[in-house]
């Protein structure tokens, strides 16, 4: 039991950066705009929220560091495609090429320095009162640290926002039918651009979390490939807010398992493991595609640029 319980509590930590990243996600989807420069703007926010700790040893001037990398690279992509109505695919990879570049060279200097015992203290885990004391679940769920907290209240946040709120009923059918939505009197040019810089602010959020408390140190390319896991993520939950939240535990569970494996004496290529998220999201496509359910499809307008014009 206390292995079962080990293990499921070190996937709550690796799908917390892929938590953030999905949510994040799956609010610009739900605008109708794909970005797939997750993986960038994960980086960008992971070396800033890296290099601010570093200067101040302050972990909230960390975290609004990494909100602020992840956000500019999201309007960097509205820009790009909410007002000039470029490509939204080409988009989403140049950013992630450019966040890429920026965060190799902005963490040239920092390889091998070491998060501030500072900022270790902060988001050292903590047992929630009563909480943690729930027999099984407790230890797994309510013995984190701080952002792993954050990470369950911005996934229940997100959903109430999304399905009991008139603003995201406004969301929800402006990446259904956004001429329609215009046509109803919302302001669809200000809720894509809000939404999608929120929605890049969380996956600053995921990168910091990696530098600053996964790892917690800095090296190159340290989301290494998580940001593509989100995209996939966002399919396997069907952009709802409550399915990303157990969906991320489940894949860090899928993160980590090859390291749980060995550990046993059973060697399987490390290759093999890594390929078994993209493997599940492959499964769960085909079953979506077959079952035809609306509730799991995803936003009509997705990757469609909006020109007001032309409704």
């Amino acid at each position: 039991m206390e292995l079962w319980i080990s293990f499921f509590a070190a996937a709550v930590v690796a799908g917390t950066p892929l938590l953030f990243a999905t949510l994040g996600e799956i609010m610009t989807e739900r605008s109708g705009n794909l970005n797939l420069g997750v993986e960038g703007m994960m980086l960008m926010g992971a070396v800033m929220g890296f290099q601010i700790g570093l200067s101040t040893g302050n972990p909230a001037f960390a975290l609004l560091a990494a909100m602020v990398a992840g956000a500019v690279g999201a309007a960097i992509f509205a820009f790009l495609t909410v007002t000039l109505r470029a490509n939204q695919v080409v988009s989403g990879l140049s950013l992630t090429i450019f966040g890429t570049g920026f965060s190799s060279f902005a963490g040239q200097k920092l390889i091998g320095q070491v998060t501030p015992e500072s900022i270790k203290a902060f988001f050292k885990p903590f047992s929630m009162p009563l909480l943690g004391d729930i027999p099984f679940l407790g230890p797994i769920f309510f013995r984190q640290d701080v952002f792993v907290y954050i990470g369950y209240i911005t996934a229940i946040a997100f959903g109430i926002y999304l399905y009991k709120t008139n603003k995201g009923l406004n969301l929800r059918a402006i990446g259904e039918n956004p001429g329609a939505a215009d046509a109803a009197g919302i302001n669809v040019t200000l809720y894509k651009y809000v939404h999608i810089l929120i929605g890049g602010a969380l996956c600053g959020l995921g990168g910091a979390y990696l530098s600053l408390v996964y790892v917690p140190a800095w090296q190159d390319y340290v989301t290494a490939g998580r940001g593509w896991i989100a995209v996939a993520l966002v399919i396997f939950a069907a952009w709802n807010p409550y399915k990303a939240l157990l969906g991320a535990y489940f894949f860090g569970g899928l993160d980590i398992i090859g390291f749980r494996i060995q550990g046993k004496g059973i060697h399987i290529s490390q290759y093999l493991i890594d390929m078994l998220p993209y493997i599940v999201t492959i499964v769960v496509l085909v079953a979506v595609s077959l079952k035809k359910s609306k509730e799991n499809s995803p936003p009509r307008s997705l990757g469609t640029p909006y020109f007001r014009e032309e409704r």
